[in-house]
């Protein structure tokens, strides 16, 4: 669809469909030779996405770091979003019921105490962006970090040698085919172990986010391809089609 159209179909402006372009929110899957803008039905998908955050109250930078999160998980995030717009709903129809309350206590025909006159008034900071940080954000880190400072020595080493033992074990297998048997249940190893030892648990889809994490973040590609060259693109390959093959 171009941008027009999307526009038109959505309610919101052009101009601020290119903004969304512009701030790398909302890329067009194609952009034609004449430089117009070509929506697919997946990038309408993420547009979703992000106008439920937007009525949530999360600013543009907020939902373009949770939306490109290598753990965001569209089918959770619906999930989550409708526990959040009940959530809201509930207080909007508290704020309603004050009004109508008001309306009769200045007609004389109820008296309201001071906290009733108050009802449905929320203003602390968003309340869902704790629960969106803790499902796409950073706070899965530093539970991760937290988990790991209350080890003790011995567990940390074990913990540790077992990771390294699964990285040689891959690297092992890096010149094979990711789609193998061998490469398949090494990388499934490698599934099990994160989510059994960490208090951040991976979707597959978040295991596949993950791995391609692997590649375009030169830290974590150095610190793996230190078991063998090549090693970091093998994991990735290897858990995209794991994440594909098991999906429900």
């Amino acid at each position: 669809m171009k941008v027009k159209e999307v526009a038109d179909l959505v309610g919101i402006s052009v101009r601020t469909l290119h903004h969304y372009d512009e701030i790398g929110l909302l890329k067009p899957d194609e952009t034609t030779e004449a430089g117009y803008r070509l929506y697919s039905d997946d990038n309408l998908e993420t547009l979703q996405q992000i106008l439920f955050f937007k009525e949530l109250g999360f600013p543009l930078k907020k939902i373009k770091e949770i939306i490109n999160s290598p753990s965001f998980d569209r089918q959770e995030a619906l999930k989550l979003h409708r526990k959040m717009l009940v959530e809201k709903r509930t207080r909007l129809d508290k704020m309603i019921s004050t009004i109508d309350k008001t309306i009769e206590h200045k007609k004389g025909a109820i008296q309201m105490t001071n906290k009733e006159k108050f009802e449905g008034f929320d203003f602390s900071q968003n309340p869902y962006e704790k629960e969106a940080r803790e499902r796409w954000g950073d706070e899965a880190v530093d539970k991760s970090n937290a988990k790991l400072a209350s080890m003790t020595e011995e567990e940390r080493k074990t913990l540790g040698d077992k990771m390294n033992e699964i990285y040689r074990n891959l690297a092992d297998l890096r010149d094979t085919s990711p789609e193998s048997e061998e490469a398949q249940a090494a990388i499934k190893e490698w599934y099990v172990f994160l989510n059994s030892n960490f208090d951040h648990y991976y979707t597959l889809e978040a295991f596949k986010g993950l791995g391609q994490m692997y590649v375009d973040d030169a830290r974590f590609t150095k610190n793996i391809d230190q078991f063998g060259e090549g090693l970091a693109r093998f994991m990735r390959d290897a858990m995209a089609v794991y994440a594909d093959k098991n999906k429900e």
